[in-house]
């Protein structure tokens, strides 16, 4: 009896910790259940169905794609004046007709032939282009634009490079000279000539025959390198000199050495426009325009007191660089328009006592008549034959 009073009171502590397990088993589970219910409400919603007859995947990757074998060509070394030719194949790897609709080359020297205009998905085509290799030497690159309807790249580069041999390099060929019109003093520009032949090369019989310029030739390196002095002499005759300087070489592939000298004289005070072009008025909206002012001369330049000669025009002055540049803003008002027979300008003092009043005339065209109403016609009794008016 005593064995079953011990076996009676441990099934009885056995059923009470099973009984704690188990609510806490409950609890654990409704908590999950809990998470899981609140996971479901925050599930985002399923994207809704194309609406009927749309393939939205379709309508996203639909477009034209261009691809080039290669969007640069180096013909490596030809001799100067040779004529490089080259043409560029592309792929239309999209799903859509590609449209080449211009190919712009970069200057003159380099020319597009007939390209193939559209092409059909994964089709190719090809743009040819041509480069004229005369009077260049040296490392070159030229190049050209593409421009088609493919959404991801509008314009494509495409590029020609390469060194263009001559045997005889001449850097510049033209030794130019910007000369104040204040003070104008000597000044020598050095034009460099290199043989590029095996043979060692002879220069003679230099001319020049304008006495604004006077010529130099000296040898830096014998039969290889040369300097040609330039140095322009004043006074000068006008706005503008140049001349021809000439030597002879003892290369029969390059007989002749030309190289031009040129001498610009500036004012002191430059205007840049000299002249302002208004479209056609009345102005539906206010029209702004900026004029620059130059001073190339030694002392610094003072301007004041800008002002248009005509009411609503506002001019004010706007100094860039002390005492050498300046900005004249107008602004002409919306609905400003130049009367008939007016002469309009815009002023500013100087300091400069050859510039006192820096002028700066202003023109408008005048906007075409509207054709002219046509006049009403009243209309005339029409007269039965054999009858007067008062008859009818």
């Amino acid at each position: 009896m005593h064995d079953d009073v011990i076996y009676a009171k441990v099934d009885g502590f056995m059923t009470m910790n099973m009984k704690k397990n188990l609510i806490k088993l409950v609890m654990v589970v409704g908590i999950l259940g809990g998470l899981a219910s609140v996971l479901a409400q925050t599930k985002p919603a399923p994207p809704a169905p194309p609406a009927p007859g749309e393939n939205k995947e379709a309508k996203e990757t639909t477009a034209p794609k261009i691809q080039f074998a290669d969007t640069v060509y180096d013909f490596g070394k030809v001799n100067s004046g040779e004529v490089v030719k080259h043409s560029f194949v592309f792929t239309n790897i999209g799903t859509a007709t590609l449209e080449i609709k211009d190919v712009r080359p970069g200057c003159g020297c380099t020319t597009a032939g007939t390209w193939d205009k559209q092409i059909e998905p994964g089709k190719t085509g090809s743009i040819p282009l041509q480069f004229n290799s005369a009077n260049f030497g040296g490392a070159v690159t030229k190049s050209a634009t593409v421009s088609c309807n493919d959404p991801s790249q509008t314009n494509v580069l495409l590029q020609i490079k390469g060194t263009v041999w001559k045997p005889i390099d001449i850097t510049p060929t033209m030794a130019v000279f910007n000369v104040s019109s204040e003070i104008q003093t000597n000044e020598t520009k050095v034009v460099r000539i290199v043989n590029n032949q095996d043979e060692p090369l002879t220069l003679s019989d230099l001319q020049c025959t304008n006495k604004s310029f006077q010529a130099e030739l000296k040898t830096v390196k014998e039969g290889k390198e040369f300097e040609l002095h330039i140095t322009a002499i004043p006074p000068f005759a006008g706005p503008s000199v140049f001349a021809p300087i000439s030597l002879k070489t003892s290369s029969a592939k390059m007989s002749n050495i030309n190289v031009t000298a040129y001498v610009v004289v500036q004012q002191v005070v430059t205007v840049m426009p000299n002249q302002i072009m208004l479209p056609a008025g009345p102005f539906t909206n206010a029209v702004h325009h900026v004029v620059t002012v130059r001073n190339s001369g030694t002392n610094a330049l003072v301007l004041s007191d800008a002002a248009a000669n005509v009411p609503g025009v506002e001019v004010k002055v706007q100094e860039t660089q002390p005492g050498k540049f300046f900005n004249l803003t107008v602004d002409f008002p919306a609905g400003f328009q130049i009367e008939a027979g007016k002469k309009v300008e815009v002023t500013v003092k100087s300091n400069h006592p050859k510039y006192p009043v820096i002028t700066v005339p202003v023109f408008q065209p005048v906007r075409p008549a509207t054709a002219a109403a046509v006049p009403s016609v009243t209309p005339v009794a029409r007269v039965l034959p054999g009858k007067t008016a008062q008859e009818k």
